[in-house]
């Protein structure tokens, strides 16, 4: 999964850019191409379905009018555990919805947007939850109790190791509106926890997992079952689930149909549906890799495609590494989440692609489908060692970026991540991390990865993580049996320096692991360039007068100046000196080269040549400024683009803000002032106005044209151009 919190530039670098020929008549195009077979699927694939502990057969049928599932499911469960078990745990993680309260904290934000555009919707439609009616074994009812989403079930006989049990569960669930694992929203249905499912029983602890669901991060435990659902769904539906799908119409009942789908060790069972997905497919070597997605934009269908090769490239590379993928078939499912990716077996869930996405290079979808292996293959407690999922899966995408000749996104974004801040130890639960989930499980959980790899060399990586992947897939690991599989493949000393690491809070990476300063200097300059190269291309016609460009074109090299006023009263020469110290910080992360012009006497001297051919930020009145004074007439007659009055703003009184135009003597470079008109800003109005100088600029905002601010600081008036990405980046 890719939460919210990965905003950060330093913890991933693009905005990810800033997770089947057997499914029956799917809508939309259907693309094949050939390729060598993949002979291991089939065996591998029979080996799975003998191992399968837990089976389902689940019908269900969607009231699509009142967004509620009605649902039996028939459950044998073989106890595998050396205990005799007295009573069976389902989880009812639906239940996480019952309020606001259990639900999952990492939608809260989107839920709250989504209130404000559907004022009609009540704060009780927002919520959920399952009810079970009845469960039966052998035709007696048998007492259960469904608390905290644990579903307890009283055997009336106990079950002894090696024994099997079937269970008939009847029950009926309330999909919430919104943005939730389980959700409806606009047109489609996100169908996760949706029905109670088996808990593990612990062997060791003599205890089954009965923790509810995180909420403010994941709690996925589960063993690998068969699964057989049948899903009564309305004729224009399109569903997706994991498996092998197939469609009949409904014979009783006129625009219904029946999806089933035949999923054989499969981690989850989760499905999206709307009425308005296309597909695309594309066969390779006896895979098949499907897009359910939204035909909202002129030749998506080609961005779609070329998301699917990005897939199969990430398939190949992880299978020849680890170890094969088993199942005949990989899904996709767009939907309307913001800033999250979400991972579940066979299936992943990704946000709406843009006009401007860049497959290729989209490591959040990479990151996305390496969970195929560590989470829906090798399975692992996401709710008390996370590293074993997050970790892995992010040290994986690097790894795979890597391969790919990346340069930037590759081992050196891995090298160059400054984590020494955080004190949580990688094998932390989700409650001891707290909100320090990223930069523990995933930024320190790739770099311990990074340095087992560099210790071991990657010939010897190659086969402990073989190893590691044959002992436990479809099965759940510990970082336990981590720790003996690296013992057994390379070596005590290497066991115990790993061990040290995961248990360590102040773990930072080797320092001959790390980058220099002029390294990482350099990579994060080549980051901000893609940053900013890619923001900007989310709005096609976006105009030459943007304040983001600024930075953007000093990036790809051009010179820019800085150009002070002067002379200054103490007060607006302190304000002038804070500003200025903030931009050449801003600058100096970026690694962006500039010079300050301070007097008027080196202004002359640069003003005809060296300023002529540069980008300038101005900043002060535009009485003191000698740039503006310079430059007025082509600054009044320029405004005139962007639609702001310069004679009228700039004589208001204790008016403030900045205007963006294009350089009055070259048509090539921009010009950037921070004005205010009195004195100096007045003190309520200076720490905004410092905020907004900077926000204005930066990639992950609205693109600013103009803005004008009043006496305390707040914008009364601005000419902007909406970003997409600054809903992902928390802008808005």
């Amino acid at each position: 999964m890719y939460p919210k919190i990965i905003r950060s530039v330093f913890q991933k670098t693009l905005v990810y850019s800033l997770a089947v020929a057997l499914a029956a008549c799917p809508a939309g195009g259907a693309v094949q191409a050939s390729a060598q077979p993949a002979a291991a699927l089939t065996e591998s694939a029979a080996r799975a379905q003998a191992q399968a502990q837990v089976q389902y057969r689940i019908n269900a049928r969607l009231d699509e009018k009142n967004m509620r599932i009605q649902g039996s499911e028939t459950v044998t469960y073989r106890n595998d555990s050396p205990d005799t078990l007295g009573e069976l745990v389902f989880h009812t993680y639906a239940d996480a919805n019952r309020s606001k309260a259990t639900q999952n904290s990492m939608f809260e934000q989107d839920n709250e947007e989504i209130g404000k555009d559907n004022p009609q919707k009540k704060p009780e439609d927002f919520l959920g939850g399952i009810d079970i009616r009845s469960i039966t074994a052998e035709g007696q009812a048998l007492s259960f109790t469904n608390s905290h989403q644990a579903l307890r079930v009283s055997l009336q006989q106990a079950l002894k190791p090696g024994e099997t049990l079937t269970l008939d569960v009847n029950f009926e669930v309330k999909i919430p509106y919104g943005m939730q694992r389980l959700s409806y929203y606009k047109d489609i249905i996100n169908g996760a926890h949706w029905f109670p499912v088996m808990s593990v029983y612990d062997g060791e602890q003599h205890a089954w997992n009965t923790k509810p669901y995180s909420t403010s991060f994941e709690s996925d435990y589960y063993d690998s079952s068969d699964f057989e659902v049948h899903f009564n769904v309305p004729e224009a539906y399109q569903v997706l689930m994991p498996g092998h799908l197939t469609t009949e119409a409904d014979l009783k009942e006129t625009g219904r149909k029946v999806i089933t789908a035949v999923a054989g060790n499969t981690r989850e069972l989760v499905f999206f549906a709307s009425p308005n997905y296309k597909v695309e497919r594309v066969t390779r070597g006896g895979l098949s890799v499907e897009y359910y997605y939204f035909d909202n934009m002129p030749d998506k269908s080609k961005i779609v495609n070329q998301y699917i090769d990005t897939a199969f490239k990430a398939i190949s590379f992880f299978s020849e590494k680890y170890g094969n993928y088993p199942y005949p078939e990989f899904r996709i499912a767009e939907s309307y989440v913001e800033g999250v990716a979400v991972e579940f077996s066979r299936v992943i869930q990704m946000g709406l692609i843009r006009q401007n996405s860049d497959p290729a290079h989209d490591y959040v979808f990479v990151h996305e489908i390496a969970h195929q292996w560590f989470h829906a293959l090798i399975g692992n407690n996401s709710e008390t060692e996370s590293f074993l999922d997050e970790g892995f899966a992010d040290f994986s995408m690097v790894y795979f970026a890597e391969k790919q000749g990346d340069a930037i996104n590759g081992f050196k974004s891995i090298q160059m991540d400054d984590l020494t801040s955080i004190d949580k130890p990688i094998a932390a639960t989700n409650t001891e991390v707290e909100d320090l989930a990223n930069p523990t499980f995933y930024g320190k959980g790739r770099q311990a990865l990074y340095q087992l790899y560099r210790m071991a060399g990657e010939d010897k990586f190659d086969l402990f993580m073989q190893e590691y992947f044959k002992r436990f897939e479809y099965k759940n690991a510990t970082i336990q049996g981590l720790l003996q599989t690296i013992q057994d493949t390379l070596g005590a000393e290497m066991r115990k320096e790993m061990d040290k690491i995961l248990h360590d809070p102040h773990y930072v990476l080797k320092p001959e692991y790390q980058l220099s300063g002029a390294e990482i200097a350099a990579i994060r300059h080549e980051q901000f360039k893609e940053l900013y190269q890619f923001s900007l291309a989310q709005v096609p016609d976006l105009p030459a007068e943007t304040m983001s460009r600024i930075e953007h074109k000093a990036l790809q090299g051009e010179p820019l100046t800085i150009v002070l006023s002067e002379p200054l009263g103490a007060l607006a020469n302190k304000q002038q000196q804070t500003l200025l110290a903030q931009l050449e910080g801003s600058l100096r992360i970026m690694s962006i080269p500039y010079e300050v012009i301070s007097n008027r006497q080196m202004l002359k001297r640069k003003l005809k040549k060296e300023l002529g051919s540069s980008n300038l930020i101005a900043i002060g009145n535009a009485k003191a400024n000698g740039l503006i004074l310079a430059l007025k007439p082509g600054i009044i007659q320029k405004s005139k683009a962007i639609g702001f009055d310069w004679k009228t703003k700039m004589n208001l009184k204790a008016a403030s803000g900045a205007y963006v135009i294009k350089h009055p003597y070259n048509q090539n470079r921009l010009l950037l002032h921070l004005f205010w008109t009195g004195d100096a800003l007045s003190r309520d109005a200076f720490e905004p106005y410092a905020k907004q100088m900077l926000t204005a600029s930066n990639f992950s905002s609205d693109f600013y044209q103009y803005y004008m601010l009043d006496r305390a600081g707040r914008i009364v008036s601005d000419q902007k151009t909406g970003n997409p990405l600054a809903k992902v980046f928390g802008e808005e």
